[in-house]
Parts: C-alpha cells; sequence; structure tokens
C-alpha cells in the first residue's frame, strides 16, 4: 500500500467540505483510505493509528490541512490528492439553481428578510463572538453553535442579551426548538406543555424525544451552551430562560438540564424556579438539587423525562415504581448477556457522540463499578486519559469534545471515528462490553446504524457485548424503529433510554467481575 501526503499550510475549510472529499476520495478505484483533516495532535493519533501519519503530516500544525491518500500503488494516490485538490476549489453551488440571494453579511439579511427574529452563527470561533454582537443589536435572538469563543465574550454577550430581553444560546449550543422550530442538532417533536432550558444539547435532545415517546409535547427547548451555569458566567441565560417558561401560557411544566453548577448559580436557579406556580423538573447530572417548593428532583435524564410527564398528571409518586421494573428488567438482561459471554475480558467501554450522554454513562458507572471510569471529559479530572486516542482500564470517549472537532464534522454527522474506534476496542482482549449512542434528528447522520453495522459485527463476532440506546422519535428522519432495528439484527441490546443503557453496560461488566473474582479463589 502506498501513502502520499499533500500539506497545504494555512488553509481552512469548512469541516463538512473536509468529510465530503475525503469520502469521496475513498471511493475511488484502487484508493484504499483516505483523510483530509486539520494537522491537530488528535488528528495525527487518528492518522498513526490508521497507518496514514507519514512524516509531512507528522510535522503539520493545527492551522495546516493535511491530505493523505493510501493507494494499491503511487500513481493512484497521487491522481486521487489531485481529485482532493479540485474538489476543495469547486464552489457551492447556491440553492435554486443561482437564483436565491445569497446575502454576504448579517446586516444584509435582516435588511432582506425583516420579519426573522433569531440568527444561528456557525462559522470559525475567532469570528463568531464579533457577528453574535452585531446580531444582538440588530434586535436577533442567537443561537450561536460556535465554539472556541472565549469565556470573556460569552459573559460579555450574554449580559448584552440580558439587557436586550433577547436569548444567547451558546456559544456550542448545538440544539434549540423554538415555536416549533428545530434550530442545530434537533429532533421532530410535537408541540406540548413541557418547557426546556438545557445547558448541554444533547440532554435537551434525550428528554425531549422520551417525552414524545410517552405522547408529550414541548413548547419550547431552549439551549443554552454548556458554561453558562459555571461561577463567573451566572447562569444568565438558564435563568432568562427559566423566567420566559414561568410567564408562557402555553407551558404547564418546566424541565431544567444541566450538569451540576456552581453552588451559587444553583442556589439562584432554585430560586427562581421555586417563586413560580408551575412544577419544575430539575435535571443536575451527578449533583445534589435540595428541596424546595415547587422543585421536583431527577438524577438521570430519563427520570427527567419521567416526572415532567407525571408532573401533567399529578402521578409523580408512580415515577420510582415505574423505574424500578425496569431495574428488575435490566438485571434479568444482564444475566442472560452474561451467560452468552466467553473468556475472562472485564473491561467496558463508551463511544459517545453526545457529550452530555457521555457524562450521564459516567455518573452512573461511578455507582456501578469497582474501579474507576477514565475519559477524555472525565467527573474527576484525576481520571483525565493519558491519550484520548487509547482507552485505559474502564473508559469512555466523547468523540464530540473539541479535541476531535477541530477541522471535522461533529460525530454525530461524520462517524468515521467511532467506525475507526469500534474496531480498535475490539482488537482489545481485555473489552467486554461496548456502549454506545445513536443520535438522530435534523443535521444527523441520515443512518448512523447502517454505518456502524459492519464495524459493530465485527466487535460481536470477537467476543464483544454492545450496548446501546438511541436518541429520537419515529418521526425524525432516519426513523427510531428503523434504527434500532437494524442494531438488534447485528446483536446490540438496544435500551430505551441512555440511563438505562449505561445501567445495562455497568451491570453486565460487574457481573463478569464478581465471575472472575470467584474463579480467582
Amino acid at each position: 500500500m502506498n501513502v502520499q501526503t499533500l500539506i497545504k499550510t494555512s488553509e481552512y475549510h469548512d469541516s463538512v467540505k473536509l468529510m465530503l472529499v475525503a469520502r469521496e476520495l475513498s471511493r475511488l478505484p484502487g484508493v484504499r483510505d483516505a483523510a483530509v483533516v486539520m494537522g491537530t495532535e488528535a488528528n495525527k493519533s487518528l492518522l498513526e493509528q490508521s497507518g496514514l501519519l507519514s512524516q509531512p503530516a507528522q510535522a503539520a500544525t493545527p492551522n495546516d490541512l493535511v491530505l493523505v491518500v493510501a493507494a494499491e500503488d503511487q500513481e493512484v494516490a497521487k491522481a486521487a490528492l489531485k481529485t482532493a485538490e479540485a474538489l476543495l476549489a469547486r464552489r457551492a453551488e447556491p440553492a435554486g439553481g443561482g437564483l436565491d440571494f445569497r446575502p454576504r453579511t448579517l446586516r444584509s439579511a435582516v435588511k432582506a428578510q425583516p420579519e426573522a427574529n433569531v440568527a444561528v452563527i456557525s462559522i470559525a470561533g475567532r469570528f463568531a463572538a464579533d457577528e453574535a454582537r452585531q446580531a444582538l443589536a440588530e434586535g436577533l435572538h442567537v443561537l450561536l453553535f460556535s465554539d472556541n469563543v472565549s469565556l470573556e465574550d460569552e459573559i460579555s454577550l450574554k449580559r448584552m442579551a440580558h439587557e436586550k430581553g433577547l436569548l444567547l444560546m451558546g456559544p456550542g449550543a448545538g440544539t434549540a426548538i423554538l415555536n416549533g422550530v428545530a434550530l442545530g442538532f434537533a429532533n421532530r417533536l410535537p408541540r406540548g406543555p413541557v418547557g426546556v432550558v438545557s445547558a448541554a444539547g444533547t440532554g435537551l435532545q434525550e428528554v425531549t424525544t422520551l417525552l414524545a415517546r410517552q405522547g408529550v409535547g414541548i413548547s419550547q427547548g431552549i439551549g443554552t451552551g454548556g458554561r453558562d451555569l459555571r461561577e463567573d458566567v451566572g447562569g444568565i441565560m438558564m435563568l432568562d430562560g427559566l423566567q420566559a417558561l414561568q410567564e408562557d401560557p402555553e407551558t404547564r411544566v418546566i424541565l431544567l438540564v444541566s450538569k451540576p453548577p456552581a453552588p451559587s448559580v444553583t442556589a439562584r436557579i432554585l430560586e427562581q424556579a421555586s417563586t413560580g406556580r408551575k412544577p419544575t423538573v430539575v435535571c443536575f447530572l451527578g449533583g445534589t438539587v435540595p428541596a424546595a417548593p415547587k422543585i421536583l428532583p431527577a438524577r438521570t435524564l430519563q427520570e427527567a423525562a419521567l416526572t415532567a410527564a407525571a408532573a401533567l398528571k399529578g402521578e409523580t409518586g408512580k415515577v420510582q415504581e415505574s423505574l424500578d421494573q425496569e431495574q428488575a428488567g435490566l438485571q434479568e438482561r444482564a444475566n442472560r448477556v452474561v451467560e452468552a459471554l466467553t473468556g475472562t475480558r472485564t473491561r467496558l467501554r463508551g463511544l459517545f457522540s453526545g457529550g452530555t450522554l457521555a457524562y450521564e454513562a459516567q455518573v452512573i458507572w461511578r455507582s456501578l463499578l469497582s474501579e474507576p471510569v477514565f475519559s477524555n471529559a472525565p467527573l474527576d479530572p484525576i481520571h483525565q486519559m493519558s491519550d484520548s486516542a487509547r482507552s485505559q482500564g474502564h473508559t469512555i470517549v466523547d468523540l464530540g469534545e473539541e479535541e476531535f472537532t477541530v477541522g471535522r464534522p461533529h460525530p454525530m454527522i461524520d462517524q468515521d471515528l467511532r467506525l475507526r474506534r469500534i474496531l480498535q476496542e475490539a482488537q482489545d482482549p481485555e473489552v467486554a462490553v461496548l456502549l454506545l449512542d445513536l443520535v438522530l434528528g435534523y443535521g444527523a447522520h441520515p443512518d448512523p446504524a447502517g454505518e456502524l453495522s459492519e464495524a459493530i459485527r465485527k466487535a460481536r463476532e470477537a467476543g464483544i457485548a454492545v450496548v446501546a440506546s438511541v436518541t429520537g422519535t419515529e418521526e425524525d428522519p432516519q426513523g427510531f424503529c428503523r434504527q434500532t432495528r437494524i442494531l438488534r439484527d447485528v446483536g446490540v441490546e438496544v435500551c430505551e433510554s441512555n440511563a438505562a443503557a449505561a445501567q445495562l453496560a455497568g451491570l453486565i461488566v460487574t457481573r463478569l467481575e464478581r465471575a472472575g473474582a470467584a474463579r480467582g479463589r
């Protein structure tokens, strides 16, 4: 196999374009593998594992575009690189055959669409704050999808939005559903009486799709960005979103989702929630929610969705009974899976596209497993992975972290990293269980289960149990039932929620560990 590399210094392209170019190269006759990525350390580690890291690629900087092709001979590889250059140089055709007006600035867009009241900003982080500031000045709510925005800019923008009575959702806000309109990564959901404010994009998707599967719709879904509940930001958007839902006549129950906020921010949020007349479900994953009037604590995203639905009927006392019944069923499933496994494998690995889902799984495993869980986004810094490209012990990898997404689309769009990582984990003789999340909806991969199925089949042939959850609805473009059927057809244990999947995976491993200890005695 011949590997050829081309480095284009200080060249930037949209990450989705890079993904599409790499896919086109991989389809060329004689090409075995191809990568078109920025020269970050994480990307270079992935190239090394794939046998694509040449000396020029090793010397590339994060600002350099790296094109690598592995082909059956040198001529094919060089021709593929020329094709890549041509594809990168090609300009996208405007929608409507070039007849539609495409404004070049935000100001001209506002003039062209004076009725618009929301701006979605998804550009390189170093430019995003200025555009967001301009949008707020124009009187627009902002969904700031971009990450790599400084904390100082975030605080300044959110204070400006608060003063103007606007929402500044983000930075890194991947999901919002406003007046039934889905923005960013979002699902096709019914309208209804539950309003959600979330500092976690996939957390918002998980609770709203679980509600939808119970027949409950949402009034609004407001994303705040992951840093909003830090001490220095102060929960500005969580508080503003909460107040807006308290005043919204279409919202009967409010649901708040976040990782544990700073203590002072928690106090302000709970104080605001308790002053309202509406029941407020609070899910601060891994954190403690003190008792307060109108506050309904939830430990997991699944419990949050169940509690919100029950609050509409005044039946919150039945939630724990439902969770206990599910737990009994998971115990039985774990026993069946363990009986079918052979060998002495005991390690647990999670490969996630949703950062909040990865965090929730860590919270659940922390209470189940006898050994620590390592991660590139750990609950405790002492459990930081030494190398995000290689698992150690029990491991959860959040493939949506910035180290993996610089110059590369989010893993909910581009599954190449996870495909390679599944095969990597399948070769590890210690791995017993693999935990995956699939997130459906607008903007996500059109057939995630279908693309992952072959890699999963190989992992199953290696003797690994695979557990997964699917975040989505039947109305999503990918189809919830179709995706779950594909997974089950290749032997995956599919659970109704991410929390249940994490529980099942953890239970399987604890039983394997006990069996190993018994053999040792």
